[in-house]
């Protein structure tokens, strides 16, 4: 006859040795994984998502994962824009940040099926497929929202609770898409103040951070992006057209971040778009933000120019 041992209430275990705890994992040298945090940031920018792009800011579905399929294999991992205008920049050594921002609220980004979750085809739903297949690549995004986002109504609104409540930022674009530079000082405070209060009472609890500026235009007194009755941000986001400096370079200006168009090879103004940078950042790797892995330290190669001086006292040079 077989007898099958199995857990048996005796723990008695005569013969058998207590598990032994695994030891922690050797620390990560700075110089083993080539960590630079003074280097650039890509800031990528994306509008919708279509079959049939009829502009430079339509991307096709098949061309938004494919980027994101691009970034995980080259060691980029999402985070927020409020993260990189504060420094909050915690991910894995050897890792790249990349920001992921989305203008405008259009559907084709998100629209909540009936089950409550992401569309399937939608820009959110593409994110969360790439970051299950690769782990390291979180699903994480900027949302910059205008009246009436994703759909408006209340699907409108359910969608940004949704983003809220996994992780994403949704920041504001303004209420009516305003023209900062045309509308003075007072309009511009309005139209950024009127968007604040619409996001916060579509998310109870939330307060929005940063801002993305509509047409990348800034007020003529540029303080009035961050800073006005009923809102102070951050950081403002440019349309730009190249990397982010680390924000702990002396030339980062929160209040100005610049970003890349998201865009193929090819087309008007390639050379801007984040094809283009994405290869000049892989063909020069030294030049982009490796992480050190320790978000209390900022780590640097020998014979780099230091941080800003507000930092000097966390960096190290290796």
């Amino acid at each position: 006859m077989l007898f099958v041992a199995g857990c048996g209430s005796d723990s008695g275990g005569a013969g058998t040795a207590p598990a032994q705890p695994l030891p922690p994992p050797a620390p990560v040298r700075p110089a083993d994984v080539k960590a630079n945090e003074l280097g650039k940031i890509p800031v990528l920018m994306y509008h919708r998502f279509v079959a049939d792009p009829v502009s430079v800011y339509d991307r096709t579905p098949e061309d938004f994962r494919a980027e994101l399929e691009r970034l995980a294999r080259e060691d980029y991992v999402p985070i927020t824009t409020a993260d990189l205008a504060t420094g909050r920049i915690d991910i894995p050594a050897g890792k790249h940040p990349v920001v992921l921002t989305f203008d405008d609220g259009d559907p084709t980004v998100l629209t909540l099926g009936p089950d409550g979750t992401p569309a399937p085809g939608t820009g959110v739903r593409i994110m969360l497929d790439v970051a299950a297949a690769h782990p390291e690549f979180r699903a994480v995004g900027s949302m910059y929202v205008n009246a009436d986002p994703y759909g408006g109504g209340e699907a409108g609104a359910a969608a940004l609770r949704w983003l809220h409540d996994n992780g994403f930022e949704v920041g504001n674009h303004t209420f009516g898409h305003t023209n900062l530079r045309t509308a003075g000082a007072e309009g511009a405070q309005e139209a950024i103040a009127r968007g604040d209060r619409f996001i916060r009472e579509a998310v109870p609890g939330h307060t929005p951070t940063t801002l993305a500026l509509p047409f990348g235009a800034r007020p003529r007194d540029h303080q009035v992006a961050v800073s006005g009755p009923g809102y102070d941000y951050t950081g403002a986001l440019l349309v730009g057209a190249n990397p982010a400096p680390s924000p702990f370079d002396e030339d980062f200006e929160p209040a100005a971040i610049p970003r890349i168009r998201s865009q193929g090879a090819d087309g008007d103004e390639a050379e801007f778009g984040s094809t283009t940078w994405l290869d000049k950042l892989a063909a020069n790797p030294e030049g982009r933000y490796t992480s050190d892995g320790n978000p209390d330290m900022i780590s640097y190669p020998n014979g780099e120019e230091g941080p800003a001086e507000q930092y000097t006292a966390a960096a190290v040079a290796y």
